[in-house]
C-alpha cells in the first residue's frame, strides 16, 4: 500500500510548486524519488521473498512425501525405545466441549502417552464435567516448591482403569503459559505437547510426531511443530473426525483460506531452510529437558509459543550444539476458529501484541550473524513484514486519501500497480489452494475448491482489512501500555454424526 502511494505522486500535477518555489519543489522531487526507490525495493524484496517461499515449500513436501512414502510408522507403537510423551491441554471455561476433546486426546495410537488437562481457574462447569465424565478423584503429587506457577488446588486421576492416562489439574487462573508451566512441571515425560484443548488430534499423530524427533542422526531435534486445519463444521463421532466439510461461516472460511497459505507455503519453507521462528501453540512438542532450562514459557506475554521457541533457539546457539526445529505438513490437528467477528479481532489483536512483546525482547537478534539465518533472515523477516508492513498499510491507505485530495497522485500508475499487487496476492493464495489439493486433498469437491479461490479474489477486499485493524490496534495497546489480556474465547462446539 505505501509503496503504491508513492509512485503515484506526479510531481508534474502541482505547477505552483515549481513556478513560486523552484529549488522547494527540486528538493522535494529528490527525496520522492529517494523514498520511491526505498519503497520499491522493499515491495521487490517481498515478490522476491514470496516465489522463494513457493518454491521451498513446494520442495520441502515433496521431499516429506518421497521420505516418507515408504515409512511404516505403525511399527513406532511396538517399539520398546519409543519415549514417553505428555499431551498438555490448558482449559479454561471450555464446557462445551471439553469431554468430547479429551476423549479424542485419550484415542491416540501410541502406548507410552499421557493427558494432562490443567484447569486453569475455569469459572464454568469445565471441572465438574471431567469429573462426572471420567469418574476422577483427587490424590496427592508433590510439585517443585521452585517452579513458580499459580497455586494447585488439586490434581485428579480416574477410578477406571479405561482412562488411566488422564490427569487433571485443578489450579487457580494465571493464563494460558502459566497452566502450561504447571504441566511441564508436573510432567516425567521425554517430551511434552502443548496443545489447545479444543484441538482434535489424528489418531496416529503422536506416531508422526515421535518419528520426528528421531530421524535426525547429527542434529537433536529440540521441538516438533505441524500444519493447523479449520474444524469448523467438520462432522465429529467419539472424539473422532468423520468427515471434512468446508466451512459455511465466512469468516471461517477466510481464515481457511488464511491458515492453508501460512502453512503450506509459509512455514513449511521457512522448515526447509531451519528458519523456523514459531510453532502454533495450537499443536507443539518439545524435549522437556530444553524447555525447563529456558525457563518454560514466559508469562509476561500473550505470544507465548512464539516466544518459547525464541528462548529455545537461543539457548542452543549460545551452546553451539547442532540442532534443528521439524516441522509436520500432515493434516494432524484440527481446531475451531473464531466466527465472530469481535472474537476475531480480539484473537488477532493479541496475536500483534504478542509478536511486538517476543521482537522487543530479542531485539539483539536483528542482524546478528551470531544467530545465523534467524538473525539475518527469520528475525527481519517477522520485524519487517509481521510487524512493520500491516502499520504501513493502515497509514498508508489515509495518506492516499489525503494525496489525493490535493491532486498530486498519478491515478493511472496507482491503479495500474495495484492491480499487478493485487494479481500477485491471487496467484500466491491460488497456487496454496491449489498445492494443498495437490499434496493432501482434504476438499475433495470442486464447488469447495472454487469457493476457496472466490474467497481469494475477496480476501484483500473484505478480510485482510480486519486483519490489518486488529494488528493496529494491538500495536496501538501496546505502545501506549493499555492494559490487555486474552480477551474472550467463546466456542460453538464441533458438529456432530447424527
Amino acid at each position: 500500500m505505501i509503496t503504491v502511494l508513492l509512485y503515484s505522486i506526479n510531481c508534474a500535477q502541482c505547477p505552483t510548486l515549481y513556478t513560486k518555489r523552484k529549488m522547494d519543489s527540486e528538493l522535494f522531487g529528490i527525496v520522492l524519488e529517494y523514498i520511491n526507490f526505498v519503497f520499491f525495493v522493499f515491495t521487490l524484496i517481498l515478490f522476491v521473498l514470496f516465489s522463494a517461499m513457493a518454491y521451498f515449500s513446494t520442495r520441502n513436501s515433496l521431499h516429506y512425501r518421497n521420505k516418507n512414502s515408504f515409512t511404516d510408522i505403525s511399527k513406532i507403537m511396538a517399539s520398546p525405545l519409543a519415549p514417553t510423551i505428555t499431551i498438555i491441554a490448558p482449559a479454561y471455561n471450555e464446557g462445551l466441549t471439553i469431554v468430547e476433546n479429551i476423549r479424542s486426546l485419550l484415542s491416540l495410537q501410541y502406548v507410552n502417552y499421557d493427558v494432562m488437562v490443567v484447569n486453569d481457574g475455569s469459572k464454568d462447569d469445565t471441572l465438574q464435567k471431567l469429573i462426572d465424565s471420567y469418574d476422577l478423584e483427587k490424590i496427592d503429587v508433590e510439585m517443585d516448591p521452585d517452579w513458580k506457577s499459580k497455586t494447585v488446588r488439586g490434581i485428579y486421576k480416574s477410578k477406571n482403569r479405561a482412562f488411566e492416562k488422564l490427569t487433571v489439574v485443578d489450579k487457580m487462573n494465571g493464563g494460558k503459559s502459566d497452566a502450561l508451566n504447571a504441566g511441564v512441571s508436573l510432567s516425567t515425560s521425554k517430551y511434552v505437547g502443548c496443545i489447545d484443548v479444543d484441538c482434535l488430534l489424528q489418531p496416529d499423530a503422536l506416531l508422526h510426531v515421535v518419528k520426528s524427533f528421531f530421524q535426525r542422526s547429527k542434529k537433536r531435534v529440540i521441538a516438533v511443530g505441524g500444519v493447523i486445519r479449520v474444524a469448523n463444521s467438520c462432522i465429529i463421532q467419539g472424539g473422532q473426525l468423520e468427515e471434512i466439510r468446508l466451512p459455511t461461516n465466512w469468516l471461517a472460511r477466510f481464515q481457511l483460506l488464511e491458515y492453508t497459505r501460512s502453512f503450506i507455503l509459509g512455514r513449511m519453507a521457512w522448515g526447509r531452510i531451519d528458519s523456523l521462528l514459531i510453532i502454533s501453540g495450537a499443536f507443539g512438542f518439545f524435549e522437556r529437558e530444553i524447555a525447563l532450562a529456558v525457563g518454560g514459557y514466559d508469562t509476561d506475554t500473550v505470544g507465548e509459543d512464539m516466544e518459547i521457541v525464541f528462548k529455545m533457539r537461543r539457548y542452543m546457539h549460545d551452546r553451539k550444539e547442532p540442532y534443528t526445529i521439524e516441522y509436520i505438513p500432515d493434516p494432524l490437528c484440527w481446531t475451531e476458529v473464531p466466527e465472530d467477528l469481535n472474537i476475531l479481532v480480539n484473537q488477532r489483536d493479541r496475536w500483534a501484541r504478542g509478536n511486538l512483546e517476543t521482537l522487543f525482547k530479542h531485539k539483539d537478534m536483528l542482524f546478528n550473524s551470531k544467530y545465523g539465518r534467524l538473525g539475518l533472515l527469520s528475525y527481519p523477516y517477522w520485524f519487517f513484514y509481521e510487524w512493520l508492513s500491516p502499520l504501513l498499510e493502515f497509514f498508508g491507505f489515509f495518506t492516499i486519501l489525503l494525496f489525493a485530495y490535493l491532486g498530486i497522485l498519478n491515478w493511472e500508475f496507482f491503479l495500474m500497480i495495484t492491480l499487478a499487487i493485487f494479481l500477485f496476492s491471487i496467484m500466491i493464495s491460488f497456487y496454496a489452494i491449489l498445492w494443498d489439493v495437490y499434496s493432501y486433498n482434504q476438499y475433495r469437491k470442486t464447488k469447495d475448491i472454487l469457493i476457496l479461490m472466490g474467497l481469494a479474489i475477496l480476501e484483500p477486499f473484505i478480510f485482510h482489512p480486519i486483519v490489518v485493524y486488529a494488528a493496529v490496534r494491538g500495536n496501538y495497546k501496546k505502545l501506549f501500555k493499555i492494559k490487555s489480556g486474552w480477551g474472550s474465547q467463546v466456542r460453538k462446539g464441533f458438529a456432530k454424526a447424527t
